[in-house]
């Protein structure tokens, strides 16, 4: 969860005042979404968006009874980012999304930032058998603004009705602050080897890691700290978890981290240490920072916990702090990323964290018949329904691969790979709305080092206002929003004479929400 300097105004004006009317307006969330034929502009199909109003973090991803959970940061009165609460959705299969009422409210010890949920099975807390207990941060904005350094905090809440109502714990807080200006975000996760429930949290510049037999008490067991070059701030949103080496026995544990600022392309992003982890030690040998995603447009990600099958399903707050709140949207702002399956692949003796949209996602699309498209096919065509379709194809390269969208206004977005330099360059410095906001027109050209590879595998998964971009079966992965004023319909791969395609698919993506 992060605070940026523009938004303390918001902090000290909006008082406590706000939670009722809050609570009254819980009913209408619920219910506010566009109909099915009235499609609010730059509003995605099928990426996560609240009902109305502000977003950001995802929170509190756990999986119950048949539903993900999908809790978030919210605030239910602007759409910008103001007083903290949990929004709630729930979904079967992670695409068709059900608003759920507001699941917290902030109250007399602060605002409520993020955190995470588990399922108690065997009913440790006695708060009831398999009831789900949220644990998230306090922040209170009257301590902040008094100078204290103690105004972040940790406190837990249960329900035993499937998340649709919380009672807080009457002896909150259960983690006090020991000192420290940014102390939250706390991810919670049963530790198999241990038979004990751990947690995550950041503190400023590093992790601590806790440790409780009953969710309520808890013991902080240790620290882990990465010395970086220039130091890239505060940290955020952890989360720690296990993933076995694709074709291999071998398992590793993974720790995301998020941050405000210092990404590879600017502004906000997550990053990943693989690595190992006793139960109490975390260690890791490598020397150099890892992105989850490349893009500026994937931030506080965090997976689920208690997946039916064993998978890690990532998911993440699809802006960035550098714009956030001056995106052009109006009764609603900001998006999730896709939900996207983790797992971890072993090169030359390096580790590398990969993002595939999950396998559900086909059950969307529906194969786009060649009598609905114009053009050259696939080297350069026209679809109406570009903007929601995945593309997926191989290319094979002499030296360079140039993809374009565009539409009739003359506004387009590229994608380039150069083999000589080894990277991918995204442009969307004429994509259609980039003016809004300095930050994000300065973003405009980003680039990905994937090495020289003359056969790439791409797939590029286009909605209303966003593209995420898979190379290698999502090992590099760039995610981008984009405001185009009318729909990219237009489509090519130059240069042909030296651009082999083969394996060519496209497929229009239904609306799921």
């Amino acid at each position: 969860m992060n605070i940026k300097v523009g938004f303390i105004a918001v902090i000290i004006l909006v008082s406590f005042g706000c939670r009722q009317a809050s609570q009254n307006n819980a009913d209408l969330v619920k219910t506010h979404s566009p109909s099915s034929d009235e499609v609010e502009k730059f509003r995605p199909q099928y990426n996560f968006t609240p009902p109305a109003h502000w977003m950001n973090d995802p929170n509190g991803l756990v999986y119950y009874k048949g539903n993900y959970h999908l809790f978030y940061q919210y605030y239910p009165d602007s759409t910008v980012w103001g007083p903290m609460h949990w929004g709630h959705a729930r979904s079967k299969d992670l695409l068709h999304w059900e608003h759920r009422p507001i699941a917290l409210y902030p109250d007399s010890l602060g605002y409520i930032f993020s955190g995470s949920a588990v399922i108690d099975k065997n009913n440790t807390s006695g708060f009831g058998k398999e009831a789900m207990v949220a644990m998230f941060t306090y922040h209170d904005p009257i301590k902040e603004k008094e100078g204290s350094l103690l105004f972040q905090t940790q406190g837990i809440a249960y329900s035993n009705d499937e998340g649709e109502t919380w009672t807080k714990y009457e002896q909150n807080l259960v983690i006090e602050n020991p000192g420290i200006k940014d102390f939250r975000d706390p991810k919670m996760f049963w530790n198999e080897e241990k038979a004990i429930w751990q947690m995550v949290l950041v503190a400023k510049d590093h992790v601590q890691f806790y440790e409780s037999s009953n969710l309520k008490d808890w013991n902080k067991i240790n620290e882990f700290r990465f010395e970086d070059h220039p130091p890239l701030g505060v940290w955020e949103c952890p989360d720690l978890f296990k993933l076995k080496v694709e074709g291999t026995q071998e398992e590793k544990w993974v720790l995301i981290i998020s941050h405000g600022t210092g990404a590879p392309n600017a502004g906000s992003g997550t990053r990943y240490f693989v690595g190992d982890y006793d139960g109490t030690t975390f260690t890791t040998n490598q020397k150099e920072s890892q992105w989850v995603d490349y893009g500026t447009d994937n931030y506080a990600g965090v997976t689920f916990n208690n997946e039916p099958n064993n998978k890690r399903i990532f998911i993440g707050w699809m802006s960035n702090w550098d714009y956030a709140i001056t995106t052009p949207t109006e009764a609603w702002r900001s998006a999730m990323t896709l939900p996207r399956e983790l797992s971890l692949i072993k090169e030359h003796d390096h580790y590398y964290l990969k993002s595939s949209v999950i396998d559900g996602f086909k059950a969307l699309t529906t194969t786009i018949a060649e009598n609905d498209i114009t053009g050259a096919y696939p080297y350069k065509f026209t679809y109406e329904k570009l903007q929601q379709s995945v593309l997926s194809f191989e290319a094979d390269i002499q030296e360079k691969l140039l993809i374009i969208f565009s539409n009739n206004k003359k506004e387009s977005f590229k994608i380039s790979y150069n083999i000589n330099n080894g990277f991918i360059q995204l442009d969307r410095t004429k994509s259609g709305l980039v003016d809004f906001n300095e930050k994000y027109k300065a973003s405009a050209i980003q680039k990905m080092q994937i090495g020289n590879q003359k056969k790439l595998a791409i797939t590029l998964v286009l909605d209303a206002s966003s593209i995420e971009i898979f190379i290698n079966d999502g090992q590099y992965v760039m995610t981008n929003q984009l405001f185009p004023n009318e729909a990219f319909t237009h489509f090519e791969i130059l240069p042909k004479e030296n651009v082999k395609v083969s394996n060519f698919n496209m497929q229009f993506i239904n609306k799921s929400m």
